[in-house]
């Protein structure tokens, strides 16, 4: 299994990523915005792509959008402190799989991930 974590701050890609390899994910690509995300999820193959919503350059729903707008059915977790419930809507009518509101419990996070992640 391989995931794409994408969030502008260092110390929350690495508290997913802490998460992550608690449930056995090792495979890891770490992206700082939407557009550095986005480029390579084009050169590259994800299970799995976890998104912040508020990001320089291109945010996570624009992101959502770009991938959408390949025809790619990756399961996507938008992982972010919008929580309202027209942002959470905007987020699934975009193509959202998830939604995780920071800050959030660790074991939170692990079981929405066992919906999508199948280690071997």
């Amino acid at each position: 299994m391989k995931v794409l974590v994408v969030d502008d701050s260092g110390v929350m890609r690495k508290i997913i990523i802490r998460s992550l390899n608690a449930v056995g994910v090792i495979d890891i690509v770490e992206a700082g915005d939407g557009q550095e995300a986005f480029s390579l999820f084009k050169s590259e193959s994800f299970d799995l792509v976890l998104t912040d919503w508020n990001m320089p350059v291109r945010n996570g729903l624009e992101l959502v959008t770009d991938i959408r707008s390949t025809g790619s059915k990756v399961p996507i977790m938008m992982v972010t402190t919008e929580a309202q419930k027209t942002q959470v809507i905007t987020a699934i009518q975009a193509g959202v799989t998830d939604y995780l509101t920071k800050p959030f419990e660790n074991d939170t996070l692990r079981k929405k991930l066992d919906k999508y992640v199948s280690v071997s």
